[in-house]
């Protein structure tokens, strides 16, 4: 019985095969020559015509003229393709009426020119104008970065380097504009907003800074240290409940960063939490490297809180 079910399979496969095919032929005709961007014949050229509804196609090829032609075939919308190795393909509809010739077709195949891969002239650009930059040569920098933006006006990223340009001069306000530029061209990166805010606060606006810092997703960033400046900047500012509820997000996200416990600590104190403040404090006492600057502050903070 398998061996019965095997054979009737095969049947109904062969059927619906010939089937398809049938349904592709019929008394019209399409014919052509195909050309170079000289106008010279092309041989070999795949021509492949597909009757709308049906997934076979027919084929064949371009003679030692550049002609082809297709015989005994439906009426109907074809889509006709032409592809050599070389060579761009080609493609289109094509209407074929069986009670009239439908004209020859003359299709011109453009040679294959390989673009360059934008990426790489990037990519050494950017590591030029970054050296260019270390070494504080900011102008020449900012020329190339604008020379690739006017090359390249889509790679919005380019404004951010112009950003920094500006800022390694100390041009804030001109950073904050290129910086801007770079973010509201892509408002899903979390680090370029972070920097961003981090211009806006050095600009004098904090309230604006740690409005739009509040915002970030803090699990799409890598560097938290303007976060904690930002931090700085409330606990002056006597706003320290504010500062504990934003370095607590830092802490969350980046459990390692020790700074992030010496200023929750400053900012509990503040806030009159002491034993808050003794517990991040002693953390990051326990943390800190030997020459952390915040460290000789913290344990005279400590030994005060222990006093008490």
């Amino acid at each position: 019985m398998k061996t019965l079910h095997k054979i009737a399979l095969l049947l109904a496969l062969t059927l619906a095969a010939g089937s398809a095919a049938a349904q592709t032929r019929g008394d019209g005709r399409l014919s052509g020559k195909v050309l170079d961007d000289a106008g010279q014949p092309l041989e070999n050229v795949q021509v492949k015509a597909t009757l709308g509804g049906q997934a076979q196609p027919v084929q064949t090829k371009s003679n030692k003229k550049g002609e082809w032609t297709l015989n005994n075939i439906a009426a109907g919308q074809w889509t006709v393709e032409f592809s050599k190795e070389g060579f761009d393909t080609q493609s289109g509809p094509v209407a074929v009426d069986a009670s009239a010739r439908t004209p020859d077709l003359t299709v011109k195949l453009p040679k294959h020119v390989a673009k360059p891969d934008p990426g790489v002239e990037l990519g050494a650009k950017a590591k030029e104008g970054m050296s260019l930059m270390e070494a504080g040569k900011y102008p020449e920098a900012r020329k190339l970065f604008e020379d690739l933006l006017a090359k390249f006006p889509e790679v919005h990223q380019l404004n951010a380097y112009i950003a920094q340009s500006y800022a390694g001069e100390n041009n804030i306000p001109k950073a904050v504009e290129y910086m801007r530029t770079a973010s509201d061209k892509d408002p899903s990166n979390a680090e370029m907003r972070l920097v961003l805010a981090d211009l806006i606060m050095e600009q004098g606006d904090k309230a604006a800074a740690i409005e739009m810092m509040k915002g970030i997703d803090l699990t799409k960033i890598q560097n938290p240290l303007p976060l904690i400046n930002a931090s700085i900047s409330l606990i002056n500012e006597n706003k320290a409940d504010e500062a504990v509820d934003l370095l607590t997000k830092v802490a969350a996200q980046f459990p390692t960063q020790a700074e992030t416990y010496y200023y929750r600590g400053r900012a509990y104190v503040a806030a009159k939490k002491l034993p808050e403040a003794k517990t991040d404090l002693e953390k990051f006492v326990s943390m800190a490297p030997p020459d952390a600057r915040e460290l000789a502050d913290a344990k005279k903070i400590l030994e005060q809180i222990n006093a008490k």
